[in-house]
């Protein structure tokens, strides 16, 4: 089969590699018919972060099932599914309680499991993983394009939300106006917040977060950005989302939450480690930090029903659409900003 394989910093080439096979009774062989490129793809091609070169690259598998093993009874080779950035059991005591991120027998979609850009990935824990999309909806491809951001930054985005405890009538800041931060904005309307400041340096993505469901936007960054949100709050806001994975953005969020409240974080925190948080900050106004990696099958049944009932429409953060083999190019269009998110359809 074909997949993506990274190559080195600023390159990624498609190639040969060996197709997966069933070796486990839990297994399912998925063949991928749509993927995307997330933003979290962009640390190890900017070369900000470890990755073995010649490694499959991709996370966010939907397809048509193909072969399953014999203990595999939630789908049935036919069936059209979607699954989260990372493989779960679904029966682990982290499961069970909603964190599938720290499942004890989860693997990744990466080495011999095929790699989500590419062909044909394994399931290596096909009943706790892949979710199924009714038969009727399985060849609508408004509907798929809505549900492919269910695999990871829809979720992400929710899981902001959720973690900075949003809800009905509430008043929010989301830091961000990458693919994540705009999903942010949709689940902090979806969860009933009254007011919704978006906040981030591209005109472009702001609009889009406005048809989201922001109400207002701050197009700046660092001191000025912290400024206008206390401005327009006066002195912050009680729910804060943290949707960029920067010590900069980190700073921005603890700075614009009011005392008392809570940043919810769920940006691969980059840079924090050699600049360290102001625990001090958070310390001092009794702010409270909750999030981190984010758990989306625990959410993947509840947004998909939004999606399938036409409640909720993600599919507006792709904004470039490219083959197998315009993979390259669509890690070059996201890293140089002149996409949003990037669709592959296979």
């Amino acid at each position: 089969m074909r997949a993506a394989i990274y190559r080195g910093p600023g390159e990624i080439a498609v190639e040969e590699v060996p197709r997966p096979e069933i070796e486990s009774p839990t297994d399912a062989i998925v063949r991928v018919t749509h993927t995307a490129v997330c933003g979290s793809d962009l640390w190890f091609y900017r070369g900000q972060s470890d990755r073995e070169e010649g490694s499959r690259v991709g996370h966010e598998p939907m397809g048509i099932v193909e072969e399953v093993g014999d203990d595999v009874r939630s789908v049935e080779p036919g069936d059209r599914v979607f699954a989260p950035f990372v493989i779960s059991c679904g029966r682990c005591e982290f499961c069970r309680k909603g964190l599938h991120t720290s499942c004890v027998n989860g693997d990744s979609w990466g080495g011999d499991n095929g790699g989500g850009q590419g062909e044909y990935v394994r399931a290596t824990e096909a009943d706790g993983t892949l979710v199924r999309v009714p038969d009727r909806h399985a060849d609508d491809e408004d509907t798929l394009e809505a549900i492919l951001p269910l695999t990871d930054v829809m979720g992400t985005g929710h899981h902001a939300a959720v973690s900075a405890g949003v809800s009905e009538g509430d008043s929010c800041i989301v830091v961000g106006d990458g693919a994540v931060g705009l999903c942010g904005v949709l689940a902090a309307r979806r969860l009933g917040a009254e007011r919704i400041i978006a906040m981030g340096h591209h005109e472009d993505r702001l609009e889009l977060a406005e048809s989201f469901g922001a109400t207002e936007t701050i197009a700046a960054r660092g001191q000025d950005a912290v400024d206008a949100a206390d401005d327009l709050t006066n002195g912050g806001a009680n729910h804060v989302l943290e949707c960029v994975g920067a010590a900069s953005a980190m700073e921005t969020a603890i700075d614009v939450c009011r005392p008392g409240g809570t940043v919810g974080y769920v940006g691969v925190p980059h840079g924090v480690d050699d600049s360290g948080l102001d625990v001090f900050s958070l310390f001092g106004d009794n702010i409270a930090l909750n999030g981190g990696v984010a758990p989306v099958r625990a959410y993947a049944d509840e947004l998909l029903a939004d999606v399938l009932q036409g409640t909720l429409d993600p599919s507006p953060i792709f904004t470039k659409t490219v083959d197998l083999d315009g993979v390259p190019e669509g890690y070059r269009a996201m890293d140089e900003r002149e996409a949003i998110k990037v669709l592959v359809k296979l």
